[in-house]
């Protein structure tokens, strides 16, 4: 009986040194998954307050006698894609942030174009309400990549956590897989500077 309790008492004991461990990983796997959802979060924000922005914008720009509706056009269907194109954070996935990065980058192609023929324009280049949405555009820009990021930086930190030993393996028994980082689009590092200022 003596050995029986030991032997008992051996088991709680191991179990307790196993338990605690694995309940720390799950833990702290949790939390730094909802800390890259909520960056994930922060980064749609900003892109939804550049989207309410550039409506304000097509608003100013519709009042120009004569501007470039096939620019405008663009433009305002390049939002209505952008605006459209939405992740739950739960279904954080590479091709889904390729797609929602694709609708993005088609806006803002879309609004560099408008923002160039703007510049043969004088009224709307003098238009105090049409400057103030450029230079908020212009905020709301690093806004954006700022929460990019961030986004990255706590996807990294999830990432190491769920990928380095003893946690990978744990990882896999809890369900948790690597998350998508932000990518650069393609070509991006040829990409023409937008000047945001009209003389």
């Amino acid at each position: 009986m003596k050995k029986l309790l030991i032997f008992v008492a051996i088991i709680v004991v191991l179990g307790l040194l196993v338990y605690k461990p694995v309940v720390g990983f799950n833990n702290t796997a949790v939390e730094y998954e909802a800390d890259a959802k909520t960056a994930w979060s922060n980064v749609e924000s900003s892109y939804q307050r550049r989207n309410d922005l550039i409506g304000n914008l097509i608003k100013t720009v519709q009042g120009a006698a004569d501007f470039e509706r096939t620019t405008l056009r663009e433009v305002i269907e390049a939002r209505a894609k952008a605006t459209s194109t939405t992740i739950d954070a739960s279904n954080l996935t590479a091709e889904n942030i390729a797609q929602f990065q694709q609708a993005q980058s088609g806006l803002s192609g879309a609004l560099s174009k408008l923002l160039v023929s703007v510049e043969r324009y004088p009224e709307l280049k003098a238009n105090q309400n049409f400057l103030e949405l450029q230079s908020q555009l212009e905020g709301t820009e690093n806004r954006i990549n700022i929460a990019r990021d961030r986004y990255n930086e706590s996807v990294n930190i999830y990432d190491k956590h769920t990928t380095k030993f003893p946690g990978k393996i744990l990882a896999g028994w809890f369900g948790f897989e690597e998350m998508p980082r932000y990518k650069a689009d393609p070509g991006s590092e040829n990409a023409p500077d937008v000047n945001f200022e009209f003389n």
